[in-house]
């Protein structure tokens, strides 16, 4: 009992030096914790995202505030996860400090009662986290799964979190396969004896719990889309529908770039690139890989190649460069 209590003391001096440097970090009011049980969020990180996430900020800058005090991302990688120039994202962080200290908003644990209003944001960061270690950055990606899965044992009843770490879970049991000679591999050239099938396996039936508990939000359709990509032959009609069904619950752009793609595997290529000459994403690479690819299925040579050396132009990871310029090697040939 002793030790026990010994251990909890040096806890809780260890998550009270560690809430007042960042409270430093952010220029705000000094942390106050509210009383609560000290087993109630068991992980440190987890416990300082849902501190940093708190509702009087809007949504997008509790997400960037928290990336970049805690999530090890650059202003420069949350400006392109949020697709905004960097000077933007600068702005948007200084305002929401500012908000911070001049409202005195408290840096400080919140009450059980409240964890399920910071929620979303808190899925937000941890998803973004793994977005950049999925681009090449291991480390960040294993982070994520790691916070997914505290978060799941802290509040076991909420879909949406089953749905995100299923959704990790089977993304990156494929990590060893989307690298190949320092180039991407695409999903259909990639070697399956080197996907993790175990961890795809616990990706199934951690979906398979999101469901039951009701999950049909945009997690759930995603870690659905993932499930069904691990399936030979895809059935590119039916990833569509879900493709189409997100972009409807999400009206992101960006998922709409993600449905153009699956109608055009599905064999509606002049849909497709009519739906991508739509999207407002002319500073996104995707978007003109994406063109790329459409163009140069439907013949029209010195159009993709424009589309390929612009995206080019706009991409930042050194893999996906390498694609890219093999692909408008090929184009040439």
């Amino acid at each position: 009992m002793v030790i026990t209590a010994r251990n909890r003391a040096i806890d809780r001096i260890r998550r009270d030096r560690t809430l007042a440097e960042k409270a430093r970090l952010l220029d705000v009011p000094e942390p106050v914790e509210e009383d609560m049980d000290d087993t109630l969020i068991a992980d440190e990180r987890l416990e300082l995202i849902f501190t940093c996430c708190h509702p009087a900020l809007a949504l997008e800058g509790q997400v960037a505030l928290t990336l970049r005090t805690l999530g090890g991302l650059t202003t420069g990688e949350i400006a392109r996860a949020f697709l905004v120039p960097e000077e933007t994202m600068k702005k948007r962080l200084a305002r929401a400090k500012h908000k911070i200290k001049a409202a005195g908003i408290p840096f400080r644990v919140p009450p059980p009662h409240l964890l399920p209003d910071r929620l979303a944001a808190v899925l937000a960061v941890v998803y973004l986290i793994f977005n950049e270690g999925y681009g090449g950055r291991g480390d960040l990606a294993a982070e994520a799964i790691r916070l997914g899965r505290a978060l799941a044992e802290l509040m076991p009843d909420e879909p949406e979190v089953h749905a995100l770490v299923a959704l990790m879970l089977v993304n990156d049991a494929r990590g060893n396969a989307r690298f190949a000679a320092g180039a991407i591999v695409l999903l259909a050239d990639q070697d399956r004896s080197l996907w993790d099938t175990a961890q795809i396996d616990e990706g199934r039936t951690t979906l398979d719990r999101a469901l039951a508990l009701g999950g049909r939000g945009g997690y759930a359709i995603q870690a659905a889309i993932a499930v069904l990509h691990t399936e030979e032959p895809q059935d590119w009609e039916q990833l569509a529908a879900l493709y189409g069904e997100l972009a409807r619950t999400t009206r992101s752009p960006i998922v709409e770039l993600n449905h153009a793609a699956a109608l055009a595997e599905a064999g509606h290529v002049e849909d497709a690139l009519a739906r991508v000459e739509r999207l407002d994403l002319a500073g996104y690479h995707y978007l003109h890989s994406t063109r790329a690819e459409l163009l140069r299925r439907l013949e029209r040579g010195e159009e993709a190649r424009t589309a390929y050396e612009r995206a080019l132009e706009l991409v930042h990871s050194g893999a996906e460069r390498r694609f890219l310029e093999q692909r408008l090697s090929e184009l040439g040939a």
